[in-house]
């Protein structure tokens, strides 16, 4: 409550010398012409607030409370949610880019048509998170937590989901060309209609997982457990690359591509943003 408080005369400080800049949160919970946030702000009590299409730029709300909050178009520019809870909360069409959420609570959020590019959700719990058309390409997922998350018709090349819990999580129609999926748990995923063309899926575990109309061209499949995956046909596996620890369903073989295709490693997830202490206007 400290924290916010100081907050908040901050706030209206710069809203005396900069007429127009922001106005006060008020007592119902909305915040009604905020534009930009930045600074610091960590641990901060904002849960259920309206701040649909605020700006939060170079900003630090590591720890904050933001439970329910209607955050639907906000943009996020190299800011620091790290550990934020944002549970419940609305970020369809928001705009992410660069910033830092590792280890945040993402559970029962909402996400949908939001672009994430080069994100950072390490160690995040996302459980049964709506991501539907989600632009997240580059993303690291690493370690977190996807269990009944939603990521139908999402936009994923290149994402890192190394050591995830995607049990029963949804990637139907996904671009998942590139990602990395070393590690994870997707018991019960499903893939139907998916690309994951040059996807590495070595280590991960898939009992159950659905792949029917999936493309698996260069796949990396080498001694991964597919015997109890559903939906895959002999013109998918003709075009993964397996090995001979590779097991697939009863009546269904797979080939060897040899050394043309090495096994990408997961990527580095991305560095989070130095936060400025400042608050910014917009014309």
């Amino acid at each position: 409550m400290h924290r916010l408080t100081q907050f908040l005369l901050a706030l209206t400080a710069v809203a005396l010398l900069a007429p127009g800049l922001a106005n006060a949160m008020t007592a119902d919970k909305e915040v009604a012409r905020i534009v930009s946030f930045g600074g610091s702000c960590a641990k901060c009590e904002l849960s259920g607030r309206k701040l649909s299409g605020a700006h939060f730029l170079g900003a630090n709300f590591a720890g904050a409370a933001l439970v329910g909050s209607d955050l639907r178009d906000a943009r996020f520019l190299g800011s620091n949610f790290a550990g934020a809870d944002l549970s419940r909360a609305y970020l369809d069409d928001s705009e992410i880019l660069g910033a830092n959420f590792s280890r945040a609570n993402l559970s029962n959020a909402r996400m949908r048509s939001a672009e994430a590019k080069g994100v950072n959700f390490a160690g995040a719990d996302l459980t049964q998170l709506d991501a539907s058309d989600m632009e997240a390409q580059g993303s690291n997922f690493a370690s977190a937590r996807l269990t009944s998350a939603t990521f139908r018709d999402a936009e994923l090349q290149g994402a890192n989901f190394n050591k995830v819990d995607a049990q029963g999580a949804d990637f139907r129609d996904a671009a998942l060309d590139g990602a990395v999926f070393t590690g994870g748990r997707f018991d019960r995923a499903s893939f139907r209609d998916a690309s994951l063309d040059a996807a590495n899926l070595v280590g991960g575990v898939f009992s159950g997982a659905d792949f029917s109309g999936a493309s698996l061209s260069r796949a990396s499949i080498q001694g991964v457990d597919l015997s109890r995956a559903r939906g895959l046909d002999q013109d998918q596996l003709d075009e993964a690359c397996a090995d001979a620890a590779t097991r697939v369903p009863s009546g269904l073989n797979v080939r060897s591509c040899g050394r043309r295709y090495a096994i990408p490693a997961p990527p580095a997830p991305p560095a989070p943003s130095a936060a400025p202490r400042h608050l910014v206007s917009k014309d």
